[in-house]
């Protein structure tokens, strides 16, 4: 069995995939996609073979890959489903789903560096819009998430085993502090944060320990 992540430091949506494999145990390797460097690097021929929307993350499972986080975080719970992201109850498993659903498709698309360059280089929009209109999606997002785990009696999100949410929320955490959104209006968000950062996979799935983190 042989996995490679194609992997961008900083992309929130390798990044689920990182905490993904790291919870479950996984060996793998890091193939990095620079999305800067020489005008993007999965705009190129050889990485469109593996991802034609030339996004990361993409995962190769021997000579078979799969691209967006959602379906390969999917895919690495019925491959090898223990120790388990989901939960085992339908519902359960529902409500964990809608959760990671709010990030990766009403939330990041929003605010991906696609979008944000979109917003710079073709509607003229200046770094003090961009900051406003990312604040602005966050904000939204945030207060149906700290809706979700308000009054919760787990250590984490919706267990007391980190999981599927924690994998959504973590880099979304991150991002948020990155462009300064106000976080004192979700304290079950802050606290599940916490819960994790000093976690060892958690640790090892952050930008700051990847092999492409600039120096």
């Amino acid at each position: 069995m042989a996995l490679t992540l194609y992997s961008y430091w900083r992309s929130s949506a390798a990044w689920r995939v990182r905490l993904a494999l790291n919870l479950k145990g996984l060996d793998y390797s890091i193939h990095p996609v620079h999305l800067l460097e020489g005008g993007g690097q999965q705009f190129s021929d050889d990485y469109r073979a593996i991802s034609p929307e030339s996004l990361v993350p993409s995962l190769a499972h021997d000579d078979w890959s799969l691209s967006q986080s959602l379906a390969i975080c999917e895919y690495l719970e019925q491959t090898w489903p223990r120790p388990r992201l989901l939960p085992d109850e339908a519902r359960s498993a529902a409500t964990v789903r809608s959760f990671c659903a709010l990030i990766a498709c009403d939330t990041h698309p929003l605010n991906n560096l696609r979008v944000l360059k979109y917003l710079g280089e073709e509607l003229k929009a200046d770094e003090a819009a961009r900051s406003a209109w990312y604040r602005h999606w966050i904000a939204r997002a945030f207060a149906g998430l700290e809706a979700r785990v308000a009054g919760r009696t787990t250590v984490y999100a919706f267990g007391d085993e980190p999981g599927l949410a924690e994998c959504f929320l973590i880099p979304q955490m991150y991002n948020a502090r990155r462009f300064d959104c106000p976080l004192d209006d979700y304290p079950g968000l802050c606290d599940i944060d916490a819960r994790c950062a000093d976690l060892p996979a958690f640790i090892a799935a952050h930008p700051d320990a990847q092999i492409d983190r600039p120096a």
